[in-house]
Formats: structure tokens, sequence, C-alpha cells
């Protein structure tokens, strides 16, 4: 019998909400629960593939916001484990480190928690009594600037070695620095397989050894979009490891653009969002689909879109609601209007207002160092995680600046041609 097991990383249970745009408390709710559901899904899966393992490469807990009812959900699904007579081998990441309750909780019998010190765990016998032997390496610290490869023994000769690390490999936008190594040091060190984790995205980085960032079994939020899975691996008698991605993710986010181009009726609009809504949901198997809108293109209604985006954002959730386990995160409006208008044989003093704004304001220095100020006093006050999503480098500061600038002043303008109610759009 082939060795089996399904290799994931960073659930970060019961992770806060991370988006400002979940006013619906009923998406709250699953959004919140979300990660206990992908958990969940995690553990049918060993069971209905018949798993000898379960592999968690760090990150199941989500720092210092982890409480009791947490650590205790995961001992419930362990346990599930240990009832199909399934290990369950973990090692802890940079969040796992900062748990209040990490050394609280009492593991399952079928658990085993690697430590700093490398200690290689027979997980099981093959049929021609080829051994298979898990290597892993935790690190009780938020921090690890430098390389823990070192810490693994050598491969075990004539045995199937697997091994287990948290690691930011050369680095990775959006992820801090931590364990940090190259693909090419890890194919060297002579293991079959590395079960890796920390970045979120899911990348096949080397075949031969195999090495396997799994990413995120479950998005918090529309930063970490798309469907999510697990990689389930069968190690065959030779030795070899194949893998397979197998869907978890109970609630998916993604964004959607819809082109308006030349739509000039606002029931055109609502048809058009509807048809691309629809096809969105019917094209994702996920049980819950979080949409982010993204409406584009050269139309008149491009002043109506921003003028009142509370009306806007229910004509679009009602759209969703007629697709079952379908929902409207946030409505981005990136519409332009097909040209000056002219009135009483002038131009329209609205436009001039416009063109005033994009020579004289935004374009001033004066006024791209008042708002840089005001920025960095808003990010100041995030969480850091999110905070360097945001000003990853100099260039996505600028970026972001021009933005959120040229936004606001298209509302502005939007509300000066007038009619803000919502019986002015029909």
């Amino acid at each position: 019998m082939p060795f089996r097991f399904v290799h994931t990383a960073d659930l970060h249970l019961d992770s806060p909400l991370r988006s400002l745009a979940l006013k619906n408390p009923e998406l709250a709710g699953l959004v919140r629960g979300a990660t206990r559901k992908a958990l969940e899904a995690i553990v049918d899966l060993c069971i209905a593939e018949q798993a000898d393992a379960l592999l968690v490469a760090g990150d199941l807990y989500d720092g210092s916001q982890t409480s009791m009812n947490t650590a205790l959900f995961l001992a419930s699904e362990l346990r599930r484990l240990e009832q199909a007579g399934i290990r369950a081998f973990l090692i802890r990441g940079n969040h796992d480190s900062q748990s209040t309750i990490k050394k609280e909780l009492t593991l399952p019998g079928n658990v085993h928690l690697f430590s700093g010190r490398v200690k290689p765990i027979l997980a099981k016998t093959l049929d021609n009594g080829r051994p298979v032997y898990i290597h892993g390496v935790g690190f009780d610290n938020p921090h690890a600037p430098d390389s823990l490869l070192s810490s693994f023994q050598a491969p075990i000769a004539d045995a199937v070695n697997i091994g287990m690390l948290h690691t930011s490999l050369a680095g990775a936008p959006g992820h801090d620095p931590y364990a940090p190594c190259s693909v090419a040091e890890l194919a060297r060190h002579g293991f079959d397989y590395w079960a890796l984790g920390h970045v979120h995205q899911r990348q096949v980085h080397h075949e031969r050894p195999l090495i396997v960032m799994p990413g995120m079994p479950q998005g918090r939020d529309i930063n970490e979009a798309g469907a999510k899975t697990v990689t389930l691996v069968t190690v065959d008698d030779d030795g070899r490891p194949a893998a397979v991605e197998r869907a978890i993710g109970h609630a998916v986010f993604d964004r959607l653009q819809v082109d308006l181009n030349d739509l000039q009726d606002w029931s055109q609009m609502i048809d058009e969002a509807g048809r691309a809504i629809a096809a969105a949901r019917q094209a994702t198997a996920a049980e819950q689909l979080i949409l982010r809108l993204h409406l584009t293109g050269t139309t008149s209604l491009a002043w109506k879109l921003r003028r009142d985006p509370e009306f806007l954002s229910a004509e679009m959730a009602n759209l969703a609601a007629g697709h079952a386990g379908c929902w409207i995160e946030k409505v981005e409006v990136d519409c332009e209007a097909p040209g000056a208008h002219v009135a009483h044989g002038g131009p329209d003093p609205v436009e001039e207002i416009a063109g005033l704004i994009q020579a004289d304001v935004l374009s001033s220095f004066t006024f791209r160092q008042q708002i840089g100020e005001t920025m960095k006093e808003l990010l100041a006050q995030l969480p850091r995680d999110i905070r360097e999503r945001l000003e990853s480098d100099e260039a996505a500061i600028d970026g972001l600046l021009a933005r959120v600038a040229q936004e606001g002043s298209d509302d502005v303008l939007a509300r000066l041609h007038g009619g803000g109610n919502a019986e002015g759009l029909l």
C-alpha cells in the first residue's frame, strides 16, 4: 500500500475580519466561520481518501487573537482524525508562535507537534519494507531571520524522507521574511518531498524532489481571491511522491469586471451586471462566492453610477441574491463619461472644474505632500499585515495615493452633476 497524506498550511483559524466592506452581518458571519469550515473539509478529505496522515506546515492559529474556543475546535477535528486512524504532523509558523493558548491545549494522541529539535518520526512502512520518515522543525518565535535548514538531519538511507518547513523561501510580496532559504538548497538536502508553508499562494517549486507550497485553504478577504486548495500526495513503493490539488475553500472571494462601454440606460447596466454575476456564480463550485464588482467602460451612466453608491450597491446585492450562495462585497466604479457635455452654447461648468482639478490640483506637489502625510497617519493605525500589503514599496504608496485622489475627485464631480437621490438614477 502507498503512503498517502494531505498537505496544507496557513489555515489561520478564526482569523478576525479584515475587510472593512463586510457590513452585511450575515456575510460577516459567513466569512468569520469559513476557516473552520475549511478545516472540517480537510478532515473530511483525509477520511474519504483513507489518508495515512495530515501534514500542517504552520499557522494553524492566527496570532494573539486566538481563543480557547478556537483551540477546542481544533482538538475536536484532530480527534476525528484519530478515530479514523489518521495521524497528524504539525509544525508552528510565525502566527502560531504569537498564540497565547498554544501551550495550554492538550493534543490527541495521534498528533505529533515538532519542536525546535528535529527528530525524524516513522510515519509508515511500505509493503516492500521501505520506511517513510517525517522531518519537521517548529520555531517558537514570530521572527526567524535566518534559515532553519541546518536544523534538519541528513536524509535517512533507504527510506522515504519528507520535510516540513515554514518558510518565505527567497521572499514573496505581502509576506514577512521567515526562515528564508532557496529552492536549490532544499533540493540539495536530499529529501523526497518538502511540505512548505507561509506563502498563501500555491506553487510547485520543484518536481524531483517535489517541493510544494500548498497555499492557504481558505481566503479571508479580496486580497486572497480565487479558489483555494490543499495538496493530496501519494508516495508509491518506489518512494516517488505524486501530488494533486483538491479544492477546499468554503467561501471564495473573487473580482469581477463588468464592461459597461456604450451603455446609456440604467436597465441595460442592470442586465449586463446580472449576466456577469450569473456566469461567475455558475463557474464557481464553492458553496459561497463573494464578489467585488469593478464597473468599467465609457458610458453616459458614469456620473449616475457614482452619485449614489449605496443605491448602486443595493442593486448589485439584489442581483447576487438571485443566485444561491452569491454575495457582493463591494462595488467599484471606474467608468468615464463619453466627453464634455455642452450646455447653453458653452462647455459644461462641471467639466471645466474637472479640467482644473486634473491640471492644478491632482498634479500639485503641495497637494500630494498633504495627502501623503494624511495617508501615513491612517496606515499607522492599521494592523501590520494589512499595512505591509498597502505600502510594500514607495511605488505602491505613490500608486495608492494617486488612485485615492482620483476616486475622490470623481465622486465629488459626480455629485456636482446633480441629483444625488435614487430617483434621479432611474
